[in-house]
C-alpha cells in the first residue's frame, strides 16, 4: 500500500474509534444541533476518505475496521537465544525413532509467557497461511461492484438527509437505509474468488441487517413489546436469569 493509501486507512480508523465519543461529548457540550453538526461531518469524512479508496486507490471491498488489530497473541515471539541457537547449528525439532512424533528440543523452548504448545511445523504453517491471507490483493470490482460498494459508502449521508427531510418518526429514512443495504449485498453477491477477509466482511454486513429489528420506528412499534415480554417471561420462568433480564 502506498503511503496516502495507509493514511487514510488511519484517519479512517481513528473516525471510527472516537466518533461516538465524540457524538457524546459534543450533546453533553452544545447540545441536541451539536450533536447532529459532528454526527454529519464525521460521517462525511468517513465517505469521502471511503470513496478515494476505493476510486483512485482501487481498494475493493472494505473492511471494518479499516486496519485489522494486531493480535500479539499470535505474533511470533524474539528471543535472542532462538538466533543463538539457530547460528550455531542446533536443532529446534527431535523425531521419535519409534511413533515418528516431532517434538521441539529443550534448547529451542521459548520462555512460557509466549510458549506455543504446538508442533513447530503447525505454528509454521499457521504463520505463513495468515501472511498470506493479510497480503492477498483486494478483488478487483467491476462497474457493477462498485456501484454497490459506492451505495454502501453513502448510505448514511443519505440517511442522515433522509432524516433532516422526513423527520426521525417517519419509515421513509428506515426504508431507504434499508433498500440501499441489501441493495448493496446484493449487487455484491455475484462476486466470485473473494478472498477470505472479503467473505468474512460480506458476513457482517448481512449479519448486521438484523440491526434493523431495534432501530427507530420499527423498534418502537414492533420490536420494543416483544423483546419486553421475553425478557419478562425469562425472569419469571428460568431460574439464574431473573436478575440480568431485569
Amino acid at each position: 500500500q502506498s503511503l496516502p493509501q495507509q493514511k487514510l486507512l488511519t484517519w479512517l480508523s481513528v473516525l471510527e474509534c472516537v466518533e461516538v465519543f465524540a457524538e457524546m461529548g459534543t450533546a453533553r457540550v452544545w447540545g441536541e444541533m451539536g450533536r447532529w453538526t459532528i454526527i454529519v461531518l464525521i460521517q462525511l469524512a468517513k465517505a469521502i476518505f471511503r470513496l478515494l479508496l476505493l476510486l483512485c486507490y482501487k481498494a475493493g471491498i472494505q473492511m471494518s475496521p479499516p486496519i485489522v488489530p494486531l493480535n500479539r497473541e499470535q505474533q511470533p515471539p524474539l528471543h535472542p537465544q532462538d538466533t543463538e541457537d539457530n547460528s550455531s547449528g542446533k536443532d529446534q525439532t527431535y523425531v521419535g525413532r519409534r511413533s515418528s512424533r516431532v517434538v521441539r528440543s529443550l534448547q529451542s523452548t521459548p520462555s512460557l509467557q509466549s510458549r506455543h504448545w504446538g508442533s513447530p511445523q503447525q505454528r509454521e504453517e499457521s504463520q505463513s497461511r495468515r501472511a498470506e491471507e493479510m497480503n492477498q490483493p483486494p478483488t478487483p470490482l467491476g462497474l457493477q461492484e462498485t456501484i454497490a460498494e459506492s451505495l454502501y459508502i453513502t448510505r448514511p449521508l443519505l440517511h442522515l438527509l433522509s432524516l433532516g427531510v422526513w423527520g426521525q418518526r417517519s419509515w421513509k429514512p428506515w426504508l431507504l437505509s434499508a433498500v440501499l443495504d441489501i441493495s448493496s449485498l446484493s449487487l455484491l453477491s455475484d462476486l466470485k474468488d473473494l478472498n477470505r477477509r472479503e467473505r468474512a466482511e460480506l458476513r457482517r454486513r448481512t449479519i448486521l441487517l438484523l440491526y434493523y429489528l431495534l432501530r427507530s420506528p420499527f423498534y418502537d412499534r414492533y420490536s420494543e413489546g416483544r423483546i419486553l415480554l421475553l425478557l419478562r417471561l425469562l425472569a419469571d420462568y428460568v431460574p439464574g436469569v431473573g436478575f440480568v433480564t431485569r
